[in-house]
């Protein structure tokens, strides 16, 4: 039941009851045992912001003439709009009857160009509940931890599913977006200086320039027992009945190692394959290529020496998985010119998305047309946009030369998890994360059919990988402070390792305690014990972290 009394909507379900003040939630509370799980006091909380570039949040009010009004639309729907000077916004709230679920759908608009997102402010999360969230394959960390208060979460690329989970010692409250649309949105921990407030933001596709309105998705909140996995699985079952990805071959839940940027060396395969069975192995190759890593892409040729390691290693049963690249290119290649106009631009900037590396600096695209061809040796890449079928055709025919000339069963895709919104969003009516979906799909389908492995690991590439190489929490190459707090739970494992497995990334060859620790830390996050050696000697001789995983994989 959602009763409205002048400004005040009382919210009844099977499993909570809330209350909604000047359309701020300020209380939420578990029905079976009236455990308070937010609470605030309706000053103190911006129910409604629009926000522009540069993370200019507005709110829809506090200032003159501001007037809230609180509709009833039926017995288990009202609505809350709000009349601003900044602007106009809607909040509809429904009971969803089968769950017991809160169900809040926000919306916004101004007469002012460049809206970018409408964020719904939730707050204050009650003392005690900590943030269980998949970032970085997961996180469960106080709201006021320095890893996450302040910080801004975009969907997919950094928040791997629509979720987030408020877990205390007898469950919480959780909330999440059933969208089967790839709708982008982020999730903002701290609002206005209060680190226990959440902001949901539901994006406009770019170009912003003239966009006016944002909003259209609906955020579920409901209360939980016991642990954060009772949540979580029911968010799981929801994308198995929605994306239904397909079944993975047997032998990829049988992997048991990996060896990450594995090196051509014959003797290393032959070190491995002493002490583990090679058809559990899995090995991401990246220097396999006549040109040098991360140059003129998309063409794939083998060397001499990467084709005989990638021969020696099929023949011995090695899972081999050579690198390939999903949408960066080398724009001194020549298909570059067919597929310029439809590079990343950035949303706000509308800068050309990609790196230039200069004495060991990542540094942006150049702006010239013309000094963007100069710099192959600087490793100048540029990212084209996978909803243009044309860059999904002539990238598949270059990867299927490689795939028959080498007998290739796997592919590694680089760079699958970086779909986001664009000022050029729309391509063939496909956003990025869309495209990088089927994108994906075909260069499955060459050969027979690939196994296919990726960077990164969400809702969606899960959906077309069957392996994904994870980071650690913003630690690609070094480690972050405060790293060791970050592990520990295992989310993304939990939601996407029935459909994909994942595997470490970097630092990963024991040479100290740092690279001791990012070894454990993605083993107790659930991917496969992963090592970055360099020469056969360091696992026929290996350090104390390499013979632990080793000793992983055997057992």
């Amino acid at each position: 039941m959602i009763s409205v009394e002048q400004h005040t909507i009382h919210v009844d379900t099977a499993t909570l009851t809330a209350r909604f003040e000047q359309g701020a939630l300020v209380e939420l509370r578990r029905k079976r045992d009236g455990c308070l799980l937010l609470a605030s006091a309706p000053e103190t909380v911006v129910p409604l912001q629009l926000v522009y570039a540069h993370q200019e949040a507005v709110p829809l009010r506090g200032q003159p003439g501001d007037q809230v009004s609180c509709l009833p639309l039926g017995d288990c729907c009202a609505e809350v709009r709000v009349a601003s000077w900044n602007g106009d916004g809607v909040l509809l709230i429904r009971e969803d009857q089968r769950t017991g679920a809160l169900v809040v759908e926000p919306s916004g608009c101004a007469s002012r160009p460049g809206l970018r997102a409408c964020r719904w402010n939730v707050g204050r999360v009650a003392a005690g509940l900590e943030l269980v969230a998949p970032f970085f394959q997961g996180v469960r960390l106080p709201l006021e931890d320095e890893l996450i208060r302040d910080s801004r979460w975009i969907w997919p690329h950094q928040w791997e599913a629509g979720l987030a989970i408020l877990h205390g010692r007898d469950g919480g409250w959780w909330l999440h977006c059933q969208d089967d649309r790839y709708r982008y949105k982020a999730l903002r921990v701290g609002v206005e200086g209060d680190a226990r407030c959440l902001g949901l933001e539901t994006e406009a596709y770019g170009p912003l320039h003239d966009n006016l309105a944002a909003g259209g998705l609906a955020w579920h909140l409901n209360v939980y027992d016991g642990d954060w996995q009772n949540p979580a699985a029911v968010y799981r079952q929801w994308l198995a009945e929605t994306y239904r990805p397909r079944a993975r071959p047997e032998w990829v839940r049988q992997l048991r190692f990996a060896v990450s940027w594995c090196p051509t060396d014959p003797a290393l395969l032959d070190a491995l394959a002493r002490r583990l069975d090679p058809a559990r192995v899995l090995l991401h190759v990246p220097g396999w290529r006549a040109d040098e890593y991360d140059e003129n892409y998309p063409t794939y040729r083998a060397s001499a020496a990467g084709r005989a390691f990638i021969d020696k290693a099929q023949r011995l049963g090695f899972r081999t998985m050579p690198h390939f690249n999903s949408i960066d290119m080398d724009p001194t290649h020549p298909v570059y010119a067919h597929v310029r106009d439809f590079q990343y631009r950035d949303v706000e900037s509308q800068r050309v998305q990609g790196w230039t590396w200069v004495d060991g600096r990542s540094l942006p695209v150049p702006e010239s047309n013309a000094a963007r061809l100069l710099h192959r040796s600087l490793k100048t890449m540029v990212k084209i946009h996978p909803g243009l079928g044309l860059w999904r055709s002539l990238l598949a025919e270059n990867v299927r030369q490689a795939v028959l000339e080498l007998a290739l069963r796997l592919a590694f895709l680089d760079v699958t998890l970086c779909t986001w919104n664009l000022h050029n969003c729309l391509v063939e009516g496909l956003t990025p994360t869309e495209g990088m979906k089927k994108l994906t799909a075909q260069i499955a389908r060459l050969g027979g059919g690939l196994v296919v492995g990726g960077e990164g690991r969400n809702e969606i590439t899960m959906q077309e990988q069957e392996l994904a190489q994870v980071h650690l929490f913003r630690s690609w190459h070094r480690s972050a402070a405060g790293l060791e707090r970050a592990g520990g739970c295992p989310l993304g494992e939990f939601l996407f390792g029935g459909w994909c497995r994942s595997f470490g990334y970097s630092g990963l060859g024991g040479r100290d305690s740092d690279e001791e620790a990012r070894m454990r830390l993605h083993v107790s996050l659930g991917a496969m014990p992963t090592v970055t050696v360099r020469s056969a000697a360091e696992i026929e001789q290996p350090n104390a972290a390499v013979a632990q995983m080793l000793q992983l994989a055997a057992g």
